[in-house]
């Protein structure tokens, strides 16, 4: 994947039935193109592994609606080939500050991932990525983090063009999670964290939402919803007690 390493935006989530994915997919493609980094058609596969502390306070946060948090993931987009150790994952910041998303991130082999988040050994990277590896580093020993669950899904994604700029819609599908066995190249079976028929799509921009998109929404009847597959997932597990979204 294009190393892009920062990034701030707006994200609006909408749970859909897959059924539909088709029928807006014929409507977006009118003015949105393929991410070039899908297959011919869009789509790709993620896999994060998020870690929190023993009594989950990213998640706590998360559902106490705290307007500025953090969390702390492992992502990595997969090929074909198996995962290895020498293969290029993401460790992630993702920040929240009242509305606004942000990201900083920095491009890692999959050992050096592990060395640094679960040796929390200073790992060595290039100079313009060493602010986010110290606030990472900062952020393993300060809360004192470790691997908590894994989200999978299939993602399809549409980019904007010269007249939307800023612009990326995703639909997830397959969307699955594992609390146990938290090794990115792992083979074991996923279980489900929302139904297989169901999908979530998700708006991003950068500045304000195109008006023929919030007519699109309103046709097609969109309920938007506040969801985060991580928090869905330790909720799936039973690893906490709160049942904040209908799925």
């Amino acid at each position: 994947m294009e190393c892009i390493r920062n990034f701030n935006r707006f994200e609006l989530k909408y749970l859909v039935s897959t059924s539909l994915i088709e029928p807006l997919e014929c409507e977006f493609q009118k003015y949105l193109i393929p991410d070039h980094h899908g297959d011919k058609k869009g789509w790709y596969a993620l896999k994060s592994l998020y870690y929190d502390t023993d009594d989950y306070q990213f998640y706590r946060e998360k559902i106490d609606g705290v307007k500025y948090r953090r969390k702390l993931r492992i992502r990595y987009y997969e090929k074909e080939k198996d995962l290895t150790e020498d293969d290029i994952v993401f460790v992630e910041i993702k920040q929240r500050i009242d509305r606004t998303t942000q990201k900083r991130r920095i491009p890692v082999t999959y050992k050096d991932a592990l060395a640094l988040c679960d040796e929390r050994k200073l790992i060595e990277v290039e100079e313009k990525d060493r602010r986010v590896r110290d606030e990472i580093y900062e952020m393993l020993w300060n809360y004192d983090l470790h691997p908590t669950c894994i989200t999978s899904y299939f993602r399809h994604a549409r980019v904007g063009g010269e007249c939307d700029p800023g612009v990326r819609i995703t639909f997830d599908t397959n969307i699955r999670k594992r609390t146990e066995d938290l090794d990115l190249s792992s083979k074991k079976l996923w279980e489900f964290m929302v139904a297989p028929d169901k999908a979530i799509m998700e708006i991003k921009v950068n500045d304000a939402i195109p008006t023929r998109l919030t007519e699109l929404i309103s046709d097609f009847g969109l309920r938007l919803i506040r969801i985060s597959k991580y928090c869905q997932g330790l909720e799936t597990a039973e690893l906490v007690k709160n049942k904040s979204y209908w799925i």
